[in-house]
């Protein structure tokens, strides 16, 4: 059973048991939605998501690139790999590093 958590993304087809996951355990999101790519799934249930943005440059007029790496909670049912399009939601702080949960991998 899945539960609706929300946001317009589709839910996973499989199931888990981790408490967690914000479709099938009890953890909440709000905040921030964000997209990026996953750059390392090395860690146990996390992922490191880097994220590309521009900035505008107040002084010179013109826009610079920037990019920030994220950890994220990477749910079984989920299970994002390297190179994967992933979108995060804020949730509750789950570790020292980790704030947001993938809640969907595009495809």
């Amino acid at each position: 059973m899945t539960r609706d958590i929300g946001l317009d993304v589709q839910p996973p087809t499989k199931e888990c048991t981790d408490p967690n996951c914000p479709f099938h355990g009890t953890l909440s999101v709000r905040g921030q939605v964000l997209s990026g790519v996953v750059v390392s799934d090395k860690m146990d249930k996390t992922v490191v998501v880097q994220r590309r943005y521009v900035k505008k440059n107040v002084k010179y007029e013109r826009y610079e690139k920037r990019k920030s790496k994220v950890h994220a909670h990477n749910p079984p049912c989920i299970n994002a790999t390297e190179g994967a399009i992933v979108t995060i939601a804020e949730c509750r702080p789950l570790s020292k590093t980790k704030s947001y949960v993938i809640v969907e991998v595009s495809k």
